[in-house]
């Protein structure tokens, strides 16, 4: 039987919309191994090896540092799992197509972070609504970068909502997009230098050149996904209810915010008009599921067109 490119892409196609429901499904439970967890322990552990071998080889020393944890890690989580899943395309050519469509499904599902997403930022919410602010500044230190332990209920509030708004672009439509362009091995690159970026990606005196080249690398890979996040969640304003999509265009959500200690200022965008609420953060987990949800009513409308 001939293989085309196109029949490859609609299979890893169909494969990426099986994975988005098995994400619906059951997220990512804490007993499951995951891959971002490994990329974590490397990426701690290659950081170590190379901090010892340029100790005091200064600016220039620490920047080759971080190229070659980047390139490192790209190597690794591009060729690993491209070589596991055309080493099992063979299941395809032999009928068991079923098999191989939900084990590359099932790959695809641990990229995605919807459902992870939406149940931890929910615990906030209700913490909130309960009026438990210990308990919604514990549950939120839970998926943000930043320090928690002076933030109100209106600063616990934000910080949940902005974990939505900014994961629904690293965490849901930038893989997304990665594996329906690249298949699965897209969605680990990705993934690894987003992992990366979490942890060398910022500008204090321990990563101000050791992770240049990961937090450039994770701003150009990114640089499409979040517009498109961004399109996706305004047009997710204009037509779910209770929701203004003229005002989506001018509001965003940044603003000051403590990270190992320090208060890194930027400004806020839109309307400082009210506080923000609890109800706004299933307000973000809507517009975060609308958008993954036109990615892949598009991607099945591609499929089936072509």
């Amino acid at each position: 039987m001939d293989i085309t490119w196109l029949d490859i892409w609609k299979f890893h196609g169909a494969a990426l919309l099986a994975g988005c429901v098995i994400d619906w499904i059951i997220g990512d439970p804490i007993w499951l191994p995951h891959p971002v967890r490994l990329m974590g322990t490397m990426i701690a552990g290659t950081e170590s090896r190379l901090r010892k071998w340029t100790e005091g080889t200064g600016r220039k020393g620490q920047s080759r540092a971080g190229v070659i944890l980047a390139v490192f890690m790209c190597i690794i989580w591009w060729c690993v799992p491209w070589a596991i899943v055309h080493g099992a395309e063979h299941l395809w050519l032999s009928g068991a197509w079923a098999v191989l469509l939900l084990a590359e499904g099932f790959l695809c599902s641990l990229m995605l972070a919807a459902r992870g997403l939406y149940t931890e930022s929910m615990k906030v919410c209700r913490s909130l609504e309960e009026g438990s602010t210990e308990e919604a500044r514990y549950n939120v230190s839970m998926i943000v970068g930043r320090d928690t332990a002076a933030l109100d209920e209106g600063g616990i509030a934000r910080a949940a909502v902005e974990t939505v708004a900014e994961n629904a672009s690293d965490g849901v439509i930038a893989p997304f997009l990665f594996m329906a362009l690249l298949g699965p091995a897209g969605g680990t690159l990705y993934k690894a230098v987003n992992t990366m970026d979490s942890m060398v990606g910022y500008k204090n005196d321990r990563y101000m050149y050791f992770g240049r080249c990961v937090a450039r690398l994770d701003d150009l890979l990114n640089l499409a996904p979040a517009r498109l996040t961004g399109i996706l969640m305004v047009l997710g304003a204009w037509v779910l209810p209770g929701m203004d999509g003229a005002h989506a265009f001018k509001v965003f959500l940044p603003g000051d915010a403590w990270y190992f200690g320090t208060l890194h200022k930027k400004p806020y965008i839109g309307d400082d008009d009210r506080q923000i609420q609890p109800a706004d953060i299933r307000r973000a987990n809507r517009l975060m599921f609308f958008a993954e949800g036109m990615m892949v009513l598009g991607l099945a409308v591609l499929i089936m067109i072509l």
